[in-house]
């Protein structure tokens, strides 16, 4: 997809030649939008008296990861493939207490008007086969340098604290059997996923009787 992008910025791939250029960018990018997001959680906090977010955690991918990715969907390993066709090169993920939180949050950055959302998944309302729970966004933020703007691309990633622990799980034992876990191992993870989501949902009902009750006081 490409961006529309204002004539004083640069697309990443225009002259960015090494990986100490890259990682340098998608750094940038990373502490801007972590900025953003504190920014929000606080000015949510001072105006309604309550912290959507839980944590945040950034990252940017190892060069090695990166360069797995390449291989896998059959592209070269070189600088600008790298920064075209891998959008998670810096990814941020947001965790918070109830679903509710993680569509608030979404459109709170999308709100933001010098970041352009350039695909979002939703992995909450269209679950992966495996039960994997989760809102993905590819957005794209400028990086403002001494001589140029640069727009990068960040992928975000929102879920509860309960999706999140699951996606690790998920991630360490897909990690350890490369991917090829047993089925019945499979199956059991499918069905903590979906006591996952009944355990979301139960708890967003109940936080919303509790501020009903709040509010009749």
């Amino acid at each position: 997809m490409e961006l529309d992008l204002a004539a004083s910025s640069t697309n990443i791939t225009d002259d960015i030649n090494t990986w100490e250029e890259v990682n340098l960018l998608y750094n940038a990018a990373l502490k801007q939008i972590t900025t953003k997001i504190e920014i929000l959680n606080e000015e949510f906090q001072e105006v309604h008296r309550y912290n959507p977010i839980e944590h945040v955690k950034a990252r940017v991918k190892a060069p090695e990861s990166i360069v797995k990715k390449l291989k896998r969907n059959g592209y070269e390993s070189t600088i600008g493939n790298m920064v075209r066709y891998v959008n998670d090169i810096a990814g941020i993920r947001i965790i918070c207490s109830f679903t509710s939180d993680i569509y608030r949050i979404a459109e709170m950055i999308s709100n933001q008007k010098d970041i352009q959302v350039i695909t979002v998944k939703d992995y909450i309302m269209n679950p992966k086969n495996s039960g994997y729970r989760s809102y993905h966004m590819i957005v794209s933020l400028p990086v403002y340098l001494s001589d140029r703007i640069v727009n990068v691309k960040v992928e975000i990633q929102i879920r509860t604290v309960a999706m999140d622990f699951w996606a690790s799980l998920e991630h360490k034992i897909q990690y350890k059997f490369e991917g090829k876990a047993p089925g019945h191992i499979n199956e059991e993870l499918t069905e903590c996923a979906e006591m996952v989501a009944n355990l979301d949902a139960r708890m967003l009902q109940l936080n919303e009787e509790i501020l009903a009750i709040e509010g009749e006081h």
